[in-house]
């Protein structure tokens, strides 16, 4: 990727979640905790679904392409952010920069459609249970899922190619922990109504759209379930699990991504940003082992397996 000819430097300054020594020494404690946590939660979950073949059904198939996508997101962001933390230069290129933008844009619209499907499964499954072994068999999840990473890469490399075409003459301090693609934007010295303009329509498609599928799909899962006895508790269960996510991902996105840049502040936009890059890759594993009994029963066979070998 060559910027060389659309900038008057080759780096950036990312200043990180705090300039107090102090903190950010508890910060970078605390941020390693959370990353080894992300990655032993979501592999964990991941070995279950897959060696377990109780839970090889649409629901735990995407759930494991779920902890997939959490693994890469988190793994975008966390290292360097650690690294750049530890460092006293804090410095980052121009193409790396760009590179982070585009993969956590990439992994992050693939989680939105994917949870949209997601939402999907439990709508077949508890409002047409009859249905459901023939809508969402093997084929069906499989081309769901190339939708949402072919959505994510389509969208993200959209979004890349205006960014490209920025000029970036300074200031060359961005006041974030990693490389986000509204921080970038207001470094730019060249015209960026093209590139707003790109980021509310794909903010729209990939945010609100899929979010509204959501919502309306719940909301008839609700009302089945007010219906009935057998079972209740356990679609409530699993279906809380999913909202959980769904509201604090979706949340956080709609707050950063779509709203007027006048009206943040830079401490609101990291903290927002901590919650959706870092925070929720790694309550999926928790919210879903602790809040579903098969996943939870699977995680034992795998201890019990392991404690055997």
């Amino acid at each position: 990727m060559d910027v060389g000819n659309h900038s008057s430097f080759q780096y950036f300054l990312l200043l990180g979640l705090s300039t107090n020594p102090t903190v950010q020494a508890i910060l970078l404690y605390f941020f390693s905790m959370v990353y080894v946590i992300t990655l032993t939660g979501n592999v964990l979950l991941i070995l279950s679904v897959r060696v377990d073949r109780r839970l090889h059904n649409s629901m735990y198939f995407f759930l494991l392409n779920l902890s997939f996508l959490d693994i890469l997101n988190s793994s975008v962001i966390v290292p360097n952010m650690l690294m750049n933390s530890a460092s006293s230069t804090r410095t980052v290129s121009i193409v790396d920069c760009l590179l982070q933008v585009y993969f956590f844009l990439l992994l992050a619209q693939t989680e939105c459609v994917l949870l949209a499907f997601m939402a999907y499964d439990r709508y077949v499954a508890i409002c047409n249970p009859l249905q459901y072994n023939v809508v969402m068999n093997t084929a069906s999840c499989a081309r769901m899922t190339s939708i949402s990473w072919t959505t994510g890469c389509v969208t993200s490399s959209i979004d890349i190619y205006f960014m490209h075409q920025l000029k970036f003459c300074g200031p060359i301090t961005i006041n974030h922990f990693f490389c986000e693609a509204p921080s970038l934007l207001q470094l730019a010295c060249s015209d960026i109504s093209a590139n707003n303009i790109v980021m509310l329509v794909g903010s729209t498609i990939l945010l609100i759209v899929p979010l509204s599928l959501i919502l309306y799909s719940y909301v008839q899962i609700f009302l089945v379930l007010l219906n009935i006895q057998s079972g209740r508790y356990k679609a409530f269960s699993t279906c809380g699990s999913h909202l959980i996510v769904v509201f604090i991902f979706y949340g956080t996105g709609i707050f950063m991504y779509m709203q007027p840049r006048h009206r943040t502040s830079e401490v609101s936009d990291k903290v927002v940003s901590v919650f959706y890059t870092i925070i929720t890759p790694m309550l999926n594993p928790i919210i879903y082992s602790l809040r579903n009994k098969d996943v939870h029963q699977a995680l034992r066979r795998l201890r019990n397996s392991a404690l055997f070998l």
